[in-house]
């Protein structure tokens, strides 16, 4: 079982690599480029990167959290105790995740894809940048922490 274990996170690990990289893109090279943009730029550029991430990222994500509550079970089941607390604590923190991009991410990004699609500038289109920008470095930490996990599963196990 510790084969099948370590299959489940190791592709849980390779769907959220995609999520954790584009997080850590956006805190290091994007957040100063946006900085810099006029405002109907930013909300173009945005906007529409948003329009395709929201349709073309759900399926990586959601296939991460899918196979890491798959080892958490399987952990659970055939694991050892160890295996099990690190992939729980794994999925926690993509559930985290996940409430944070529902509640703050995923409202701004349909703003900013609305906007960019009708080719629009929000009078507040700073504030939206800012406030989702300001828990891409929480976001990248639970993902980080929980890819980390994962590893520590497979290691483990």
């Amino acid at each position: 079982m510790d084969l099948v274990i370590g299959a489940t996170a190791t592709l849980a690990i390779l769907a959220l690599a995609v999520i954790y990289g584009t997080d850590v893109a956006s805190a290091v090279v994007q957040r100063p480029v946006y900085a810099e943009l006029d405002d109907r730029i930013l909300v173009q550029v945005t906007g529409r990167g948003h329009y395709y991430g929201d349709r073309r990222f759900p399926v990586v994500g959601i296939s991460g959290t899918v196979l890491t509550a798959a080892t958490a079970g399987l952990s659970l089941l055939w694991g050892t105790a160890v295996t099990a607390v690190l992939s729980v604590v794994a999925l926690l923190l993509l559930l985290v995740w996940l409430t944070l991009f529902a509640r703050i991410s995923a409202p701004i990004n349909k703003v900013l894809t609305a906007a960019a699609l009708a080719d629009e500038v929000p009078t507040d289109a700073r504030a939206l940048q800012a406030r989702w920008e300001s828990i891409i470095p929480l976001r990248g930490v639970l993902l980080g922490l929980a890819i980390l996990l994962l590893c520590a599963t497979i290691l483990l196990g």
